[in-house]
């Protein structure tokens, strides 16, 4: 008995106790802060998409999620992915080294394109520059894309493009969503058939995005499928010029 005295006197002891409890709450803040997260980005998406199917996976216990989403109505698009990975705030021992070596909470939504969109899609990408620099964020074909660089809702990008419809299209995205909310990447994929996206998931912004940027995919395929009948039936035998 004396033994445990002595030991619950120790100034030791009481900061183990302290640091217990810290832990404990830091577990709970950081787990309640990043279910808002991951709620609000996914019930923002439902809500443009109206999807007629859904599923949801867990693949990162508190930081990370995956969902798939098959629109009730969209001519264009058969399936988006959308992915959110997000910093360990219920680990606070862990959380200031992921701050420290610059991770941030990520969310990727792939559109996957329906057959009704093949060949009509070219090439291009809108990426932050300060990201653009850091790992994975390589544009493969980039030597082989047209290149400059604008600014969006006070930051610096680069737009790369394979043509100059493209180019076009790119920058009506740019108009469309006013307050890019931290979008890192959009890139048009013409060998996938698909059309990337990497933010950053804030509360609140992620509809502002996804919203009009679904806008646009559908009506930048609507066009170019248009500019390529027009084409075919001025090209056709026959065809008056």
């Amino acid at each position: 008995m004396m033994h445990h005295a002595e030991i619950t006197q120790e100034p030791l002891f009481y900061l183990f106790i302290a640091f217990t409890i810290l832990l404990t709450l830091g577990y709970n803040w950081g787990k309640r802060r990043n279910k808002r997260i991951f709620v609000d980005a996914f019930e923002a998406i439902q809500a443009v998409l109206n999807p007629k199917d859904q599923q949801f996976t867990n693949i990162g216990g508190l930081t990370g999620y995956h969902a798939n989403f098959v629109p009730k109505q969209n001519k264009f698009v058969r399936r988006v992915d959308v992915t959110i990975t997000l910093l360990p705030r219920q680990s606070w021992l862990y959380y200031p080294f992921a701050r420290l070596f610059g991770r941030t909470d990520r969310l990727y939504l792939v559109y996957h394109l329906s057959p009704k969109a093949n060949g009509t899609i070219a090439e291009g990408h809108m990426i932050a520059q300060k990201y653009s620099r850091a790992v994975g964020a390589t544009i493969e074909n980039a030597e082989q894309l047209s290149k400059e660089s604008l600014d969006w809702g006070g930051g610096e990008y680069f737009l790369y493009y394979a043509d100059r419809t493209t180019r076009d299209a790119l920058m009506a995205c740019r108009n469309q969503i006013r307050e890019p909310a931290d979008v890192r990447h959009i890139a048009l994929v013409p060998s996938e058939q698909r059309v990337f996206v990497l933010m950053r998931p804030r509360v609140g912004a992620v509809g502002r995005v996804v919203e009009p940027l679904t806008t646009w995919v559908n009506a930048h395929v609507e066009q170019r499928k248009a500019a390529i009948k027009q084409l075919q039936r001025e090209s056709a035998p026959g065809a008056k010029g």
